[in-house]
């Protein structure tokens, strides 16, 4: 796709207009302009992250290898809910658009009335009796630690967010096409501030004004709500997800049925498919109170569980075993496996931390390869907080795991742990640093920069230790430098040092050779010189000079 920028707004991406394999999705423009239908290979092909990884970083110093073992957490494995999940938002935004065809009757009367809606401020959305919504949201529970915001990013960004239209069929069709918003339910469940939030992004992606038109002036919810409704259509929003709706249960004074009524006229009014995610601290309110219950049922409302010890665990923990940053690298056995799951009770999150941990603890106590014992340990020494939640769940006891409705509160300290086994690295590298906290930010600077030229310098392969040697003497001799140059200089002296030692055994041999050392060490074996010579091959034989006559 040919990518453009938005005056004052952000990247976008001009429209390209597809075959549809489905009839009813074609002569859509905004069926037409999104990327293709996924297959479930190329879905895992799209979604997968795999981090960098050369093992000759393993030779590194520990100090270096502590930051690398930090790769672990770009990594992304799709597992089987993630393909669901990605075949259930590929659905809602196609399923979205049928009723809201620009081409269609209808689509231009609805944003006539919108606009006259905002002219007005009426108090209430306009109910056009005409539109009849093909949306049909979901919602997403599951406990903190999944990885469900990741999954939702990660499958949102396989789309364009913003599509510009300019030309559709040879018909004049100039329109900005916002494919997806995200937004962060607020703490406070405050209508005003999901309103604002709204604004702010769209100004963002599109260059517009909304935030200072709409949010600063003395409108009341119920008008910020009608706008936010016109800019939905304007912009053919594909799918509104919002996110932590567990917030929703702290809500006040009725805030939160005022929000998911919201969301519910979005789906019957507008035709925008709403996705409301959050951890089982909100299930008890979209119970209760959400009327889009019988719309989210449309394509099945999700339950995220943690994972169960099963294929789907032995492909995580086989995706991110490669990684390993110890000098003894250690093959992947079922102890481990039913380790990093009894220790983490299939929490993605915590399973990872535990095996950074690990190998992080492993490094620093110089025992340079990671077992079961030491991810045990890890799991006991660093997950104090989390440890009541993790024996509830161990313990199969559902009164004892009631107690936690939501395990928001799961935070492994995992920068705190990475922060003071840094700390014991060098003693005295941190009483220097104390000495001269004026220059403590040049020094990290500099670290930073002379961990980028090592990394460069090992994937040209050259030698770990001999590229540590050179980096380090550059760095120590000149100070900070541009990135591009230390890695030039390091070459440089690299190449230096390899010709100086060609030279060396050059010279070495030469005077191994010298023709007088061997002259004074043959005449101590009662040799004369010409023998000497004419053995070494220093003087030629002339026998077959002149050809041989008959």
């Amino acid at each position: 796709m040919n990518k453009i920028i938005i005056p004052n707004g952000s990247d976008a991406v001009v429209a390209e207009y597809g075959e549809q394999v489905i009839k009813e999705y074609s002569g859509n423009p905004f069926i037409e302009a999104l990327p293709s239908i996924l297959s479930t290979e190329e879905a895992i092909e799209k979604m997968a992250i795999y981090a960098e990884y050369n093992p000759k970083e393993r030779m590194l110093d520990k100090h270096y290898r502590i930051h690398l073992v930090q790769r672990l957490f770009q990594c992304f494995q799709p597992l089987w809910i993630h393909l669901d999940l990605e075949s259930r938002i590929s659905r809602v935004i196609r399923q979205g658009y049928l009723a809201r065809n620009p081409f269609r009757a209808g689509y231009a009367q609805g944003l006539q009335e919108g606009h006259r809606n905002i002219k007005g401020l009426q108090s209430e959305l306009s109910n056009n009796s005409v539109f009849r919504t093909t949306a049909a949201g979901f919602t997403i529970i599951g406990v903190s630690g999944m990885g469900k915001t990741t999954a939702i990013n990660r499958i949102l960004s396989l789309y364009p967010q913003v599509i510009v239209h300019k030309d559709y069929n040879g018909i004049n069709f100039s329109m900005y096409q916002l494919a997806w918003l995200k937004l962060d339910c607020p703490f406070d469940s405050s209508l005003r501030g999901l309103a604002l939030e709204f604004f702010r992004k769209v100004d963002d992606l599109l260059g517009t004004e909304y935030h200072k038109k709409f949010g600063l002036g003395r409108k009341t919810i119920n008008d910020m709500l009608v706008i936010m409704s016109q800019i939905a259509r304007n912009t053919g929003l594909g799918v509104l997800v919002i996110d932590e709706i567990q917030h929703l249960s702290k809500a006040k004074s009725g805030g939160d049925q005022k929000m998911l009524n919201f969301f519910v006229t979005l789906v019957n009014t507008i035709g925008v498919p709403v996705i409301l995610v959050g951890t089982p601290a909100g299930l008890s309110i979209l119970q209760s109170e959400f009327r889009q219950a019988r719309r989210g049922s449309g394509q099945g409302d999700m339950i995220w569980d943690r994972l169960k010890n099963n294929q789907n665990w032995e492909l995580l923990i086989n995706a991110l075993w490669g990684y390993q940053w110890t000098k003894k690298q250690i093959p992947l056995t079922d102890d481990f496996k039913n380790t990093l799951y009894e220790e983490s009770q299939g929490i993605i999150d915590i399973a990872v931390k535990l095996y950074a941990m690990g190998q992080i603890e492993a490094i620093m106590t110089g025992r340079e390869e990671i077992t079961p014992e030491i991810i045990s340990q890890v799991a006991n020494k660093h997950l104090q907080l989390v440890k009541p939640m993790i024996q509830a769940l161990k313990s199969g006891n559902i009164s004892k795991i009631a107690k936690f409705e939501d395990i928001s509160t799961v935070d492994v300290d995992f920068l705190g742990f990475l922060d003071r086994e840094r700390a014991s690295i060098d003693l005295q590298m941190k009483m220097e640093a104390i000495k001269r906290t004026q220059k403590k930010k040049e020094q990290e600077m500099s670290i930073s920069i002379k961990e980028k030229a090592i990394l460069k310098l090992i994937e040209l392969d050259f030698e770990p230790n001999e590229v540590q040697k050179v980096v380090e003497e550059i760095t120590e001799k000149e100070g900070n430098l541009d990135i591009n140059e230390l890695v030039v200089r390091a070459i440089q002296g690299i190449s230096a040092a390899y010709k100086r030692k060609k030279r060396s055994k050059k010279e070495e041999s030469s005077v191994v050779n010298d023709i007088r050392n061997l002259v004074i060490e043959g005449r101590k074996e009662n040799k004369t010189a010409y023998e000497i010579l004419s053995n070494g091959g220093f003087i030629k034989s002339h026998e077959n000079d002149f050809g041989q006559t008959g």
